[in-house]
């Protein structure tokens, strides 16, 4: 057979062709992306974003067969944590004093590509676990005091549509890469698109076969590349650009320059250059930034009107702390807003009158 995958469902191997990553069209940035994760899996995986229909799933199974092991393996809505990280069994510790381990997902995706589809309908904790392996190759299991850690090498790729949902800041930032996919509406790449298909779908062997060279090509460079990427370095014009960029779009933290540093590495790599460039960054900006990238302007006026605000607020309540009458309770209106001396709301009298002979309202007499 020509491509293994996995099942969705379980997991189990299911002997299908994959169309291959050479034939696909239009999607340029996607392809770079995949190949830089690919390169790197340190990078932290690639966050798919798009409509449906626009071969999300088709690059992440044409990327899988151009790795070691040309392993793909699906991560299913329903699967649990256990499922994905792997159990151990406490009573084989307790009886015996060996860890016996049963290994999840996370191990099997090792080599290979864990995909995710509609990672953003995943629970929080398992896409933490996930983008935890995926930026430190290593998964650790611990039960009661005991722990098992295995190697978990792997290129992550969640797909999502945004229009089912986003992700919470917290996590979308802990992908390496994004790209955001759409709809095509060029007459000729659609139709290029549909007459690769159509072509693949009759005859996947023929069609496989006309790409077999380009697909050895892309296997050949992967590998060189992974080899050459401890040879890079990066110089202070690289450092700087990096910097430029980051400070610009106004990114949280420090993630974004380490994975951009890293993606203009294995770019570098790919390409067989002798050195990291200011090039290289730029050609790989877009995806690093995409969903990290900030209004620096938006977020300095609004910390500037907080500020004033805060200012105003320490001028009344230091007005008040020293004017004559700031020994007394303060007036309704200065406790409704809090700005009297405690915040404090005096009591207000309220009487009730009692009238015979009324009918309270929704109340029918009988």
């Amino acid at each position: 057979m020509n491509a293994a995958t996995h099942d969705a469902r379980d997991g189990a191997p299911q002997k299908r062709p994959a169309f291959p990553f050479a034939a696909l069209i239009g999607q340029p940035a996607l392809q770079q992306a995949l190949l830089l994760a690919a390169i790197d899996p340190g990078i932290g995986g690639v966050l798919v974003s798009g409509p449906r229909g626009t071969a999300k799933s088709t690059a992440a199974r044409a990327l899988a067969e151009l790795l070691p092991e040309g392993q793909l393996v699906n991560l299913p809505l329903g699967a649990s944590e256990d499922r994905l990280i792997g159990t151990l069994d406490i009573e084989t510790v307790l009886r015996d004093g060996s860890v016996r381990f049963s290994p999840g997902l996370l191990a099997k995706a090792h080599r290979g590509v864990l995909y995710v589809d509609e990672v953003n309908l995943l629970p929080d904790a398992l896409v933490d676990a996930l983008l935890d392996a995926a930026a430190s190759g290593v998964n650790t299991v611990e039960r009661d005091g005991v722990s098992h850690s295995h190697e978990a090498s792997f290129v992550l790729i969640g797909t999502m549509n945004p229009e089912e949902g986003e992700l919470r800041p917290q996590l979308i930032d802990r992908f390496g890469l994004m790209v955001e996919l759409q709809n095509c509406f060029e007459p000729r790449v659609r139709e290029q698109i549909v007459k690769a298909r159509l072509a693949f779908d009759l005859d996947a062997a023929g069609f496989r076969a006309a790409y077999a060279q380009e697909q050895a090509r892309y296997v050949e460079r992967i590998h060189a590349a992974r080899e050459a990427l401890p040879q890079l370095s990066f110089d202070d014009a690289v450092h700087a650009h990096v910097s430029a960029l980051c400070i610009d779009a106004a990114v949280d933290g420090l993630r974004a320059d380490l994975v951009m540093l890293r993606a203009a590495r294995a770019l570098a790599a790919f390409e067989l250059a002798d050195a990291v460039t200011p090039q290289h960054v730029e050609r790989v900006a877009d995806a690093v930034l995409m969903h990290r990238r900030r209004e620096r302007g938006a977020s300095s006026a609004s910390s500037a009107r907080d500020s004033e605000t805060e200012s105003s607020r320490e001028s009344q309540r230091g007005s008040t702390a020293h004017s004559p009458s700031s020994s007394s309770s303060p007036s309704p209106d200065e406790a409704a807003r809090g700005e009297g001396d405690w915040g404090y709301l005096p009591p207000q009298p309220a009487t009730t009158t009692h009238v015979k002979g009324v009918i309270p309202l929704n109340v029918k007499k009988r």
